[in-house]
């Protein structure tokens, strides 16, 4: 297994981070998360040796394989077979069986060997690559947002063989319900720091912020202690009786190490800008159709009525006519058959694919989400921008200098300064991170209006969709129900009739429910006894540590008073005793952190078993 120890990398003079420390198991799978910029993919480099660490190790076993799946596909072979064969060693060279072998069980037939790699779609092209890499016999598989512009059907494929592959995974991605579904932990580059837990990203989130809250009472009370120090030193060293005790009191001071506020991380917080409408409905659609050629449809007779405050998703493989349709609903399309009714209210904010590339890359941020509406004062044009995470100067860059997620945000900017009641977006979800879905996600869910979108992302169709349009079979078909009813009534095809079910384990022979009543009996029986002990210690610790936390409060009341009065004694007394429940409450912190690690590995050990039994 791969470990670091106090790796650190600077770009410029800017600390990415610094003393990071990891150290994999056998069959981890981990889920590796942070802001854009933070580093990420620069670890990924280092592990690979594709770039440089300023300090520190990078500890690799001998004859331990690491096999990593690019974000850009390459392809310089004219069959599938020949690029394959790239990858085989020089003893290998003619072990075509080798390669067959590995592309038949990812779904490929005799016929596609010999077809070209960019005839295929953008899912079986990650395949392809995914047949290169298992060729080399990887132990550990990095993987940087294997994700993006997969199709839903490629995505559920790829989560079933990440969760089968036998060895260590890294993974990046944006789509949170991806990672967990895949992960055992969750390891995140904040604050120039690597933090991991076993667990989703979920729980990820949640002990980080309890970390914090225990870092911040930490240091406020430790600034209270060195500026009570402080205070003492100043009045009580210029006297000869308590100069001695003062010097002794700056040796204190000396010692202390300085905690630093956390830094806060700039997050997305917004809401669509709702355009008042009395309409129940704000669209009507019937019977459309469209074809770029003339006997060749992406859709026909189409018909959907979308509910104000109601969000319809399109679905399906990629290259289908997703986009065109919402395309063509926003009129940037000549209309073909069938009819598109608006009510006279409706007012359309469309994020496409293509709008990012009309961003005028000779203007500045603020120059192009102001030139949304002549209404826009500088005040609220420069919140906008604020919101967005371009606060003070960050708004006079050019677009032409930003990322492509930089770029996503100035969309969005525009968007949010757009009064509408629909809501067009495609793939808005492209180059953000996982925190800034989250608040995409929360502004969608809050909008008061309709929402149209494209997305492959499983997590928020589950979240947001009350309707879908599926793109399957050669063509499209509206279906009034969840994306979950979906799946349960009609579900895709491929995955119904097709290769997919190769990577699919069998299932256990079934249990009658008198068996598993008893069976679940006797696990929860068997998983409280192994809780109880380290339930009784976690509750003893929060009381004791509550107790322990108001005599300090007390003690350092009493060290403020005897400071005022000069009272020498009871300064002494209350610095011992407030020294004394520092240690206690330290102490205390660590017991809990080491009951709460085994009451988390119990419930993952029974889990897993009482899910089975469900």
């Amino acid at each position: 297994m791969i470990q670091l120890t106090n790796l650190s990398k600077s770009f410029g003079g800017q600390t990415l981070f610094k003393n990071l420390n990891l150290k994999m198991n056998s069959n981890q799978k981990i889920g590796l998360i942070g802001r854009n910029g933070s580093g990420k993919s620069t670890l990924f480099k280092i592990i690979l040796d594709e770039e440089s660490h300023d300090s520190g190790d990078v500890s690799i076993p001998k004859n331990y394989k690491i096999g990593t799946l690019k974000q850009h596909l390459v392809f310089t072979e004219p069959t599938v077979r020949e690029e394959c064969s790239l990858v085989l060693s020089e003893e290998e060279q003619y072990n075509f069986y080798k390669i067959e072998k590995i592309l038949f069980g990812l779904g490929f037939t005799s016929e596609d060997l010999e077809k070209n790699p960019l005839s295929f779609s953008g899912g079986y092209q990650i395949r392809i690559n995914l047949a290169k890499l298992l060729a080399t016999e990887p132990n550990m598989l990095l993987l940087d947002e294997p994700t993006n512009y997969l199709d839903l059907l490629s995505l559920r494929w790829l989560k079933q063989f990440i969760r089968n592959f036998d060895g260590e995974v890294i993974l990046i991605t944006h789509d949170r319900e991806f990672m967990d579904a895949v992960t055992t932990h969750t390891m995140g580059i904040q604050r120039k720091s690597l933090h991991i837990i076993q667990g989703d990203t979920k729980k990820y989130d949640e002990t980080l912020a309890l970390s914090d809250e225990t870092y911040e009472k930490t240091r406020q009370n430790q600034e209270k202690k060195r500026k009570e120090l402080e205070e003492f030193v100043a009045k009580n060293k210029a006297r000869a009786s308590t100069a001695a005790l003062a010097q002794s009191k700056q040796k204190i001071l000396d010692k202390m190490d300085e905690m630093e506020s956390l830094e806060s991380e700039s997050n997305l917080n917004f809401s669509f800008n709702y355009k008042e409408t009395p309409a129940k409905i704000n669209l009507r659609a019937e019977n459309l159709a469209f074809g770029y050629k003339e006997d060749e449809k992406l859709f026909e007779n189409l018909s959907f009525v979308l509910e104000n405050g109601k969000t319809l998703a399109i679905i399906g493989k990629n290259g289908k006519g997703k986009s065109t349709l919402l395309n063509y609903i926003a009129g940037e399309l000549p209309q073909q058959d069938g009819e598109l009714k608006f009510h006279p209210s409706t007012s359309m904010a469309h994020f496409g694919q293509t709008n990012i590339e009309r961003l005028n890359t000779s203007n500045t941020i603020i120059d192009e989400i102001s030139s949304v509406s002549l209404k826009l004062g500088i005040a609220e044009t420069r919140s906008i921008c604020g919101t967005m995470m371009f606060s003070g100067e960050l708004a006079d860059k050019k677009i032409s200098v930003l990322s492509g997620g930089e770029r996503s945000r100035v969309m969005l900017g525009k968007i949010i300064a757009t009064e509408a009641n629909l809501l067009l977006l495609d793939e808005p979800t492209n180059h953000l991170d996982m925190y800034s879905i989250d608040s995409l996600c929360s502004a969608i869910e809050k909008f008061k209006g309709s929402t149209i979108m494209v997305t492959h992302s499983e997590m928020l169709l589950r979240r947001l969709a009350d309707a879908l349009i599926i793109f399957h079979k050669d063509g499209a078909e509206y279906f009034d129900g969840s994306y979950d009813e979906f799946l349960e009534k009609i579900g895709w095809e491929e995955e119904t009739v097709g290769v997919n079910q190769k990577s699919i384990k069998p299932n256990k022979p079934k249990i009658d429910n008198r068996e598993k009543k008893r069976l679940k009996k006797e696990l929860t029986m068997a998983r409280s006894k192994e809780n109880a002990p380290h339930k009784k210690e976690l509750e003893f610790c929060e009381e004791k540590i509550m107790e322990l936390e108001e005599e300090l409060e007390s003690e350092n009341e009493k060290l403020t008073e005897a400071s005022n009065t000069g009272n020498n004694s009871s300064i002494i007394e209350a610095s011992q005793n407030i020294g004394k429940f520092q240690a206690e409450i330290d102490e205390l912190f660590e017991r809990l952190e080491v009951a709460s690690n085994e009451l988390d590995a119990i419930e993952e050990k029974y889990a897993p078993k009482l899910a089975e039994l469900e």
